[in-house]
Formats: structure tokens, sequence, C-alpha cells
């Protein structure tokens, strides 16, 4: 079997939910949503987990997932830390919080070698996108100098918080599957039938429900971390005294694009996604999962 990594950013503590969300139990079992996502994904053929955490939340994230996943799959550790950084860079003395996303993917370089899905801690993705990202991850064949890159593509309604506004990145896709741009957009929530949000300049604006959205579950090559290596570098030199600049997966995808070097597939599912954003969510997020349970989707107790 062809050997494919989960990626899972867990590095962030969730200042709106009020502690470490990803910790927090929602299953009937006291499962987390990492526990959904990793039943899933192995499941579906991935054979390696790596978990991007924060250094010092480590003992706790192993007595709480890390030490009960490491009986079910291939288990690695990598840590997301503010001060890692390029050789000639130094943090800002008065910045607080790491560097993004691109930079917690980055932090996998040395344990990463073959072909990876990437998620997000906190959120749940059904079933369907695990498989399709797993799939495509197994059967590509490139031919070309771009790199190939997959991504699951949720239905814009499927993703919305009853609890507040959220922020996702917003597809463009062409006819043949491929994302032409995508367009972090922020203020989104539903009125009616429709989907209104804010513009970069603060401007109201109205978004199709149906559009395809990112919501950080990527599919890429081992050869993809070299391009996050140099666009670091190239991001700190804009970006590096900044305190709140943040080198974004979803960005970095964007501007490859743009480049010409990258052709980004995008796998549509039409799975509900949910997650933990504010405190009032997890009420929802526990009733999602136990629906699930009483479908017979998941066992009353996962392992």
């Amino acid at each position: 079997m062809k050997k494919t990594a989960l990626v899972i950013m867990a590095a962030g503590l969730g200042s709106r939910f009020g502690g470490i969300k990803q910790l927090e139990p929602v299953g009937p079992s006291g499962e987390i949503i990492m526990d959904y996502s990793i039943h899933d994904a192995i499941e579906a053929g991935f054979n390696k987990v790596v978990f991007i955490i924060r250094k010092d939340l480590e003992k706790d994230f192993k007595e709480v997932i890390g030490n009960r996943i490491e009986t079910k799959i291939e288990t690695e550790y990598v840590f997301q830390e503010i001060d890692n950084l390029p050789q000639g860079f130094t943090k800002p003395v008065e910045r607080t919080k790491p560097w993004g996303t691109g930079q917690a993917v980055l932090s996998c370089i040395d344990v990463v070698k073959e072909p990876f899905a990437v998620i997000n801690a906190d959120d749940y993705y059904g079933k369907d996108a695990f498989v399709k990202i797993h799939d495509y991850l197994v059967n590509s064949t490139n031919n070309s100098d771009k790199y190939d890159v997959c991504m699951a593509g949720f239905i814009l309604g499927n993703t919305l918080s009853e609890n507040g506004t959220v922020t996702r990145g917003v597809c463009k896709v062409n006819e043949q599957g491929i994302l032409v741009d995508i367009v972090e957009t922020s203020g989104i929530k539903q009125e009616g039938d429709k989907a209104v949000a804010v513009d970069k300049a603060g401007n109201p604006i109205e978004i199709d429900i149906e559009s395809a959205v990112s919501m950080n579950m990527w599919g890429f090559t081992p050869d993809f971390l070299k391009e996050l290596e140099t666009g670091f570098v190239e991001f700190l030199q804009k970006n590096g005294t900044e305190l709140k600049a943040e080198y974004l997966l979803p960005e970095v995808v964007g501007s490859l694009i743009k480049e010409d070097k990258a052709v980004v597939h995008v796998l549509r599912t039409t799975d509900k996604w949910f997650g933990v954003t504010y405190k009032e969510d997890k009420e929802l997020v526990a009733e999602s999962i136990q629906a699930l349970v009483d479908k017979g989707v998941y066992p009353a107790k996962l392992y």
C-alpha cells in the first residue's frame, strides 16, 4: 500500500473559544473531533499521522489523544514555535503567536516524505473528503513541472456557524474542476437563502451559498514542503517585522496558481462540515456527532 500521511494542525489556542478547543470532548464516549478525523483517514487508507502542536502542550496533548492514536497508526509529533525561523531572522520582541498555517505545515519538513493531506484539528470534514483526497494522492500521475495539489471543496452553505460569522477561502473553479482563484473572505453569515460577508475594504457583499470553499483540507506531494521553505524566507523578508502577519497556506497556494506553478484539483464534497469556532458551537457539534452515531455512521465508542 502506498504510504500517505495525514498532517493535523493542532498548534493553535482557540482565543474566541476560550481554551484548547481541539481537546474538547464532543463524542458520546468522550471522543474529540480529531478522533473522528483520524478514524475516517485510517478507513480511507492513510497510514501515518503527524500532529503539529506547541511544545508546551505536548504532555496534555498526548494524554488526551496522542497516546491512544499511537496504538492505531504510525504517529509523529512536530512543533510549531514562534522562534523556529530560518537563519538570519528573529521574531519581533512583542510578537506573541506563531506565523500561520504555512509555517505550521513547514514544520513537518523533516518527517513527511510521502504524499500528505493537511487538516485543521478542530474541524469535522466527513468521510467522503478523506476518501477523495487519499485516492487522488495515491492515483495521481503528474507529468508536468507544476505542483500537483488537490483540495476538498465544501459547499459554503454546509460550513456556516449558527453562532457567529466565519472566514472562508471562497473558490473560483473552472469547468474542469481546477481552482482558478481563492479569496479569503471574512464576516460570512447566512441570511435566508444567501450568504453575506464583507470585502477587504469593509463593504458588504453577497456570496452564492453553493460556492465551493476551502476548509484547509489539502493534498500535497512532499516537494511542496521545499516550496513552503523558500516562500517562508520571502515572506519574512517582506513581513518579518510585523506583529500579526501570517504565512497562510491558502495564500501560498493562491500565489502558486497566479504564477502558473501549481494545478489545484478541487474535489467537491457534499458532506456537512462542522467545527468549534465559538464556545456555543460545542453543543451543536456534540449533537451532530450523536446524530451520525444514531444513523450508524460511527459506533458509540470509536476505539
